[in-house]
């Protein structure tokens, strides 16, 4: 590919060009914004993170049978979303409970779907 040098497209808007490059993330930055939506694009993962978009508190058993997946599914993918930092966990005697970390995820999947929603209606 030509360098911006090289750029034979009479439409080069430098002013643009300089302040779309300004704007831009960094490499660590997307590097773990790959890694959230590479965990995300997994169907199961991001329908746990769908079922706790509810607020509540639920158990490896509550997901399970909520999505229609095994027990050992469940928690997998629950240790892959907690190690993720997506999930955190609340030990009670020998259950544990999970939630969303914190409210981004749920307002992302909750525009994302409302998004999608309206367009296959």
């Amino acid at each position: 590919m030509n360098s911006p040098e090289e750029c034979e497209i009479p439409c080069y808007k430098a002013t643009l060009v300089v302040s779309l490059k300004e704007r831009l993330p960094s490499d660590e930055l997307l590097d773990e914004l790959t890694r959230l939506f590479g965990i995300l694009a997994d169907p199961t993962r991001l329908r746990i993170v769908d079922a706790l978009t509810s607020g509540a508190e639920l158990c490896v058993c509550d997901l399970s049978h909520a999505l229609g997946i095994s027990f050992s599914a469940t928690s997998d993918q629950l240790r892959t979303l907690r190690q993720a930092g997506i999930v955190a966990h609340r030990n009670d005697g020998r259950m544990a409970y999970y939630r969303l970390r914190d409210g981004f995820l749920a307002g992302l999947v909750a525009q994302a779907r409302s998004q999608l929603t309206s367009r296959f209606s």
